[in-house]
């Protein structure tokens, strides 16, 4: 039965974020991910882990000047000096909390932007986070992103995610399958699935198009659940939907998989 994580820069939002942990729990959550963690000191929030006996599943390497749009900055020529702290900080951050997967966002590319110089240094940037992060553990994740969400994101299919990662050869280096992001770009989800396994080490939900909780629109989340299972998959579910109201009011589609 696959293992869920709660999104906790999406759920629970109607708590303070250090909060939430507690939520999750009380929910019957085993595990944690979230967007980023650093306006938030690492030993609170690995408090706030302990406290609440979750495990931390994912979060975020630092994206740039996320306020002012910016997603990621690793496949962005001329900022590898900026990656490089980023890298650092978030390495940091994980040895606190505990946590064995980042993912490192690509960042936006222009139209008339030379893809094969953000192609050079997205490769260099990942064999580089990949070799910085294996003596801890640590696994790299890279996540293509339908360009509706997020329009120029400079990786959107999982084909050329797997490129990537056979390109950079770390065995740390994995992709993050998120099915929002998939069935908007690609659809034919559990072929995707089977053929990627290999290579894919954490897996999001989020019902399509609303982006709300997965029994709500165009998947059939109970089918893949059970597909997981099927393949092998031993890694968490990562929950980064938006509830529709409540949190708690939107968990009906979560109690036939809850452990706690």
């Amino acid at each position: 039965m696959p293992r869920f994580a709660a999104n906790l820069s999406m759920m629970f939002t109607e708590r303070p974020f250090l909060e939430r942990f507690a939520a999750a729990e009380a929910a019957g959550f085993e595990a944690v991910e979230y967007l980023f963690p650093y306006e938030h000191d690492a030993d609170a929030i690995r408090a706030a882990l302990d406290a609440a006996g979750l495990e931390q599943a994912l979060f975020n390497m630092p994206p740039g000047d996320f306020a002012a749009g910016e997603r990621g900055i690793a496949a962005l020529p001329g900022r590898e000096a900026e990656f490089r702290d980023g890298l650092e900080q978030a390495l940091h951050y994980a040895r606190v909390i505990g946590a064995k997967r980042l993912h490192c966002m690509a960042g936006l590319i222009g139209a008339d932007d030379d893809r094969a110089a953000f192609s050079s240094t997205y490769l260099a940037n990942l064999a580089l986070a990949a070799e910085k992060a294996a003596p801890l553990g640590i696994t790299i994740l890279i996540e293509p992103i339908n360009n509706r969400s997020i329009p120029g994101y400079f990786l959107n299919y999982q084909r050329d995610g797997r490129r990537i990662i056979e390109r950079v050869g770390a065995p740390n280096l994995k992709l993050q399958l998120d099915f929002f992001h998939c069935q908007i770009m690609e659809g034919d989800l559990a072929m995707h699935l089977r053929e990627l396994i290999g290579v894919v080490d954490h897996v999001q939900v989020a019902g399509v198009p609303e982006r709300h909780e997965p029994d709500v629109g165009e998947i059939n989340y109970p089918y893949l659940f059970d597909l997981l299972d099927e393949v092998g998959y031993a890694g968490w579910v990562g929950c980064e939907y938006m509830p529709k109201g409540r949190t708690e009011d939107g968990l009906g589609w979560f109690q036939p998989y809850r452990r706690r």
